[in-house]
Formats: C-alpha cells, sequence, structure tokens
C-alpha cells in the first residue's frame, strides 16, 4: 500500500472498498490524481456530477450563497429553497397541487417515501408496499427495505416489515397489486442492476392499476432526474403522471441535496410534525441546485443528452469488440452488457487507459458522463474505452 492507502486502510470504516485512486481536482469532464495523471471521468459521480466538474455556474452558486447565508434550519425558510420547491414541481409536471419536502441525499427521499406509502392507509387496510426485484432505493434501514437485493438486506433483517419484491413484468403488476397495496415504488431504469430498462408499458400499467385500487405509484427518479435520460425525470417518457417521484444526485450537480415531490391527493398526505430534516432545503443546497438546474434548462443539457446519447450507444456498437454483447439505457444513462463476467478487470484496464467508468456487476459498464459532454468527448471515450477492451480481450 501507498501512504494514501494506509491511511484510508487505517481510518474510514471498511463499509467501502479501497478507491481506484485519490483525485485532487477536476475540470469540465477531466479529473487529475495525485500523481497528476489525468482521466475522463464517464461516470460523474456516479451520475451525479452533471455539469462536470468545477463548472463557473456551480461555483459563482456555492460561493454568492456561502457568502450570504448557508443554513438556517426548518424553522425558516429563504428564497432559494422556495424557488427551488417551485422549479422542481413545474419540470415533474406536479402542477399546482404539487408539493416538495427536501433532505440531503437519495436514501433521505426514499425514507420520505416509504413513511409516505405508509399514510396512505386510511382505515387499516392498507398493508403491503411493493418494490421490484433487483431494484436499489439505498442503504438506511427503510429504503433498504424497499432494495430488491438479498444480499445487501440479510446481514440487517428484521427490516421494516409490509415491504414485498416482485418481478418487474406486467404479469406481476396485474397478479399483485391489489386494494391491501398502500404503494409500487419502481426505477424508470434499474441503474444499480445494470441500467435495466423496464418492459415496454409497464409504467402505464402500473399507473392504471394504482389508481384503480387506490394505491400510491412513487417512481425513483434518483439517478435517471435531471435530464439523465433525455427527458427531465425517466417517467416522463411513458407519458404517465405518478402520485410521487424522489430525486437526488444530479439535481445538485455535486452538491448534497435530495427530496420528495408529491402530487395530487398524495400532497395532503404529510402533516406538520410527521417528517423533517435539520439541513434539508438549506439555502446553499437549493441555491446551488437552482443554479445547476438553471444551466441544464438554458443551455439545452436535456436535449443534449438525448441526442448525445444516441450517438454514443452508436459509437460503442461500431466498436466491434469480442467483449460487447450489447448496449443499454436512455439518453446518458448507458449500461454495456459484456460477453463474460469482466467488468471488474475491464474498468481497471480504463483506469489504466485514463478513462473513469463502472461495473454495475460483473457483466456491465455503467457510463453516466456530464450532460455536457461533446463530440471531442466522445471521441476521447471510444479511444480509451478500445484500449480497455483490447487489453481485457487480450488475456480472456
Amino acid at each position: 500500500m501507498n501512504d494514501w492507502q494506509q491511511r484510508f486502510d487505517t481510518r474510514i470504516m471498511r463499509s467501502i472498498g479501497m478507491p481506484l485512486a485519490k483525485l485532487e481536482r477536476g475540470e469540465g469532464v477531466w479529473v487529475w490524481d495525485d500523481s497528476g495523471k489525468p482521466y475522463l471521468d464517464f461516470l460523474a459521480g456516479i451520475a451525479v456530477n452533471a455539469l462536470g466538474h468545477a463548472h463557473p455556474v456551480f461555483v459563482e452558486a456555492v460561493s454568492r450563497q456561502a457568502a450570504t447565508l448557508a443554513h438556517v434550519s426548518n424553522y425558516f425558510t429563504t428564497e432559494p429553497t422556495l424557488e427551488l420547491a417551485e422549479r422542481i414541481t413545474r419540470l415533474s409536471g406536479a402542477g399546482d397541487e404539487g408539493r416538495v419536502w427536501f433532505g440531503n441525499s437519495g436514501a433521505e427521499a426514499n425514507e420520505a417515501a416509504f413513511k409516505l406509502a405508509r399514510l396512505n392507509n386510511s382505515g387499516g387496510a392498507r398493508t403491503r408496499v411493493l418494490a421490484l426485484v433487483d431494484a436499489f432505493h439505498g442503504r438506511t434501514m427503510g429504503s433498504l427495505a424497499l432494495t430488491g437485493k438479498a444480499h445487501m438486506r440479510d446481514p440487517f433483517l428484521p427490516l421494516p416489515g409490509g415491504v414485498e419484491h416482485i418481478p418487474a413484468t406486467l404479469d406481476a403488476l396485474e397478479a399483485e397489486i391489489d386494494d391491501a397495496v398502500a404503494a409500487l415504488i419502481v426505477e424508470p431504469m434499474q441503474g444499480e442492476a445494470g441500467v435495466v430498462e423496464l418492459p415496454a408499458g409497464f409504467l402505464e400499467a402500473a399507473r392504471e392499476l394504482t389508481h384503480r385500487h387506490g394505491a400510491l405509484l412513487i417512481v425513483d427518479e434518483i439517478q435517471t432526474g435531471a435530464g439523465r435520460t433525455g427527458a427531465w425525470f425517466g417517467f416522463q417518457h411513458a407519458g404517465i403522471a405518478p402520485d410521487a417521484i424522489t430525486f437526488a444526485k444530479g439535481v445538485g450537480g455535486g452538491f448534497p441535496i435530495g427530496g420528495l415531490v408529491t402530487y395530487g391527493h398524495a400532497s395532503s398526505l404529510y402533516t406538520k410534525g410527521q417528517h423533517g430534516s435539520t439541513f434539508g432545503g438549506n439555502p446553499l443546497a437549493t441555491a446551488v441546485a437552482n443554479a445547476v438546474l438553471g444551466e441544464i434548462e438554458s443551455a439545452g443539457l436535456v436535449e443534449n443528452a438525448a441526442a448525445r446519447g444516441e450517438q454514443l450507444r452508436e459509437r460503442i456498437l461500431d466498436l466491434d469488440s469480442p467483449l460487447i454483447a450489447g448496449v443499454r439505457g436512455r439518453g446518458l444513462l448507458i449500461g454495456i452488457g459484456l460477453t463474460g463476467h469482466v467488468a471488474g478487470p475491464l474498468v481497471a484496464a480504463a483506469m489504466d487507459a485514463g478513462l473513469i467508468v463502472n461495473a454495475a456487476n460483473d457483466a456491465t459498464i455503467r457510463v453516466a458522463p456530464p450532460l455536457t459532454i461533446g463530440d471531442a468527448e466522445i471521441d476521447e471515450f471510444v479511444e480509451r474505452f478500445s484500449i480497455a477492451l483490447d487489453s481485457v480481450a487480450a488475456t480472456s
């Protein structure tokens, strides 16, 4: 081990593995490690750094708001908080009845959504909350209960009860949604499962069935929101209106923020004192999120994500590598299916080639670059990813 690895191993909780590098600075789509080596960042902090690194809009918003008012607690409100609530409800189509709760992360947002589901239980008959097999909604106790991965849940049993995990099929929806269901929570694409899209018509059927039975349809937009899929939120590709969505990651562009948006009657379920956060919605976080979302909107980055995602998927398939089995995803959330269980070695080879990507599982590479990328960045990605593919193919 080198010095920083020894320090990490000595003092950081062993709930995470050894980092791939110690990064020192970033600019745009590039980061540099402590030796000065540059890397093309096509992971963007796991779909977080929507504007890339050190974007002037981000830097100016942090500096200006930090010099004015950073934190006030939830006993007060501020203009950035109100502005962001109005912006999020507009972009998500929540309308005049839409309301927002702000927290600090995606896991917190999904905890709020879980509690919302429990409130949809007038008369006490709705005891079931449905989530999907292989879903990922977070690692806190409530969000972990929603997560459909047994290997993550089992060490922490018993978890909050009433959650059932069903396959992501139309037949399962028809069979499982009944009058005892309080809510169904889904991701438009299962990012941690390998960027797996829902079956055609799934969200539309889920909306019809949950509406028919009085259940909430809650859409987890933590990884798919803020323009990542070529729409402001992933559910919008299906043309439906959910009862609630959760958001985080790209909304803050690197500054911690998360939250819950409710639609229609779901906006009346929470009452005073039933949920809160000391830091949630503070003026610093909300000012930065306003700046990030404002830049995404004014610079046409949602449209850029759609166009560049299509371009990137085509370029990946054109590589004609024996390791590539296919490409999944929408916009700039892309899963590259592999012909073998070589994602780990491929991530390492990419790092050697100066490229940051991620192994969503052992047979999938996840790509989620900043929404700002253009031709030059895609050319760089193809060159560096090709080197990594050739390196792994030569030893497989």
